[in-house]
């Protein structure tokens, strides 16, 4: 699929230090309930993967589990920061020293494997964030639903840095969703 240009005239916000790109792998994603609401704006909407694994909960909600080791940073209470810590990473990502491969790889074991979303990028941090943190119960320092965090995507071949949210808490309440993709397709 290709990039989609929602708004390729609107001027970026000031202070942002650039872009800010959330995987969404659930209802975030085109044609879900809550992209609309949230997503409304949304500069560019690109077909991704990370590398994790995916539950459901028992009202049929996604929630996706990274490896630890592919974290390379926890979202906090500052949008601004945390795009800022974005820029930095994409910086050093693009650096020529050898850096370790983050992508979904085959033969890492199971069950880590490709999970498939979409890549968001947005240019207003400051406003995107705190309301997509409370709808996912994000709460840095307090007890949170989910977690954001930073990992590495693929997008169309290129290892990119891009928030996500992870559940917290997977201890039982969970069912494996078996699939890389949600929702499961018959």
């Amino acid at each position: 699929m290709t990039d989609t240009q929602m708004n390729p005239t609107e001027p970026l916000k000031p202070n942002t230090n650039g872009m800010l790109r959330l995987f969404v792998y659930g209802t975030l994603k085109r044609g879900f309930w809550n992209h609309d609401r949230f997503c409304r704006g949304v500069l560019a909407i690109e077909d991704a993967l990370v590398r994790g694994r995916l539950f459901e909960t028992s009202s049929g909600i996604p929630v996706l589990q990274v490896p630890e080791e592919d974290i390379l940073a926890v979202g906090t209470t500052n949008p601004l920061a945390d795009v800022t810590t974005q820029a930095q990473v994409t910086a050093s990502m693009s650096n020529p020293e050898p850096t370790p491969d983050r992508l979904p790889k085959k033969g890492t074991g199971a069950p880590w494997g490709p999970v498939y979303g979409e890549i968001l990028t947005f240019d207003d941090p400051e406003i995107r964030l705190p309301a997509i943190d409370r709808l996912e119960g994000f709460h840095p320092g307090g007890p949170c639903l989910y977690r954001r965090v930073l990992t590495s995507a693929q997008v169309h071949g290129i290892v990119l840095p891009a928030w996500l949210y992870v559940g917290e808490d997977l201890s039982g309440r969970l069912t494996p969703l078996g699939g890389s993709r949600w929702p499961r397709k018959p």
